[in-house]
Parts: structure tokens; sequence; C-alpha cells
């Protein structure tokens, strides 16, 4: 069924979300059209406020309000190790574990040729200029336990091989086939403590 005008317009928009079905931008529409007035213009104003205000960090294009990220421009954060992950919520689940002090990289996605996205379409350039600092000792590959990030953390693990880097992998506390932003902070914890090498490096 098609609904007349903005309705199905905001059905349409909302089904574009990742996650969202038709039934559920339905749903959702008619919950923002049955809400108040003001609760509906709090939404509108934090939707326009992310779009002007967001942005990704300088340094390890985590999401931020300033240049950078309040991780990077932290003085107390250990500058030897370097945790990559594909996404920023999975900088704010590794942050809730309180296992890790370094600093991240975040991809922006993982190898998946099923979606057309290569090496070349993720910030594994970026990456790799960073090791340039001699201060980075390790590298915790932390992509996410399935196709896709174990495709990516392979990819990483040959081309920082030659670097004088350690190269290590979460642990497989984390379940196959999920997500970290879904991991609980036991889980994660331990698979972060637990992490196996990958490369054996020469750092010291």
């Amino acid at each position: 069924m098609v609904y007349e005008g903005p309705i199905q317009t905001l059905i349409d928009e909302l089904g574009r979300l990742p996650g969202v079905g038709p039934k559920g931008a339905q749903r959702i529409a008619f919950y923002i059209l049955e809400s108040d007035k003001a609760d509906v213009e709090r939404l509108a104003g934090a939707l326009r406020e992310v779009v002007e205000k967001a942005r990704f960090c300088s340094i390890c294009f985590n999401v931020s309000e300033d240049e950078t990220c309040r991780i990077c421009g932290d003085p107390r954060r250990d500058l030897s190790a370097i945790c990559v992950v594909q996404e920023s919520k999975d900088v704010m689940a590794i942050e809730r574990t309180r296992e890790f002090r370094g600093r991240y990289h975040v991809l922006g996605g993982a190898i998946s040729p099923i979606d057309g996205i290569g090496p070349n379409d993720l910030r594994i350039r970026e990456l790799v200029q960073r090791l340039g600092d001699t201060a980075v000792k390790e590298v915790i590959l932390a992509t996410n336990p399935n196709l896709e990030g174990d495709a990516t953390a392979a990819y990483l693990s040959r081309l920082l091989e030659p670097i004088d880097v350690i190269v290590s992998r979460l642990a497989s506390g984390l379940p196959v086939g999920g997500d970290l932003e879904y991991a609980d902070e036991v889980t994660l914890g331990r698979a972060f403590a637990g992490r196996r090498r990958l490369s054996a490096g020469i750092a010291q």
C-alpha cells in the first residue's frame, strides 16, 4: 500500500536506513506522525546538528566534533599500540571494556568483493602512513569475526608484515559471524586480553 504525500516520502526515506525494512519504516513514520510537535522538532534538530557538526578525526577517523577526537587528543593514551576497527561504533564497544589504552584506526568498513568493497575503498593507506611513527610497536586487528572481517585482517597482516611492528588479532572469545557492537564487555575484554600475534615483528 502506498500512502499519500509526505507520509509515503517519510516511509521511503526511513526505509533507506540500514536495518529498517518496509514495515519498520512504516511503524517509525506513524510514531513520528503521532508524536508531539516539540519531540519531532528535537529529532529534526538532532539530525541537522549531526550533519552540520559531526566530522571524522583527522588522525584515526573516529567520529568527532573537533579536528581530532578526544581519544587522539588524550596525552595519557599509549602511543605504542593502534587498534584497527571497522567502524566508529566498534571503538565505543572496546572502550567500554577498559582493556585498551592505546589509540585507534577506523577503516570505514571491511573488504567485501560481493559488495564491491576492496582495500582501496578503506582507510588502509592512512593506517600505513601512521605506522611511519616509530612510537608504534603493535597493531591490533579488531575487525569483526566474520568472513569480511577475517578477509580484512588477513590482508592487513600480509600488508604489514614487512613493517617493524607486531601484528595481533583479537582472540576467539568473540562469536564467529558476530559484530563487535553486540559483544558484551566481559567477552570483548577477554578477547582483547587473549589476542594472538599474527606476525613476529622485532619491535621492542
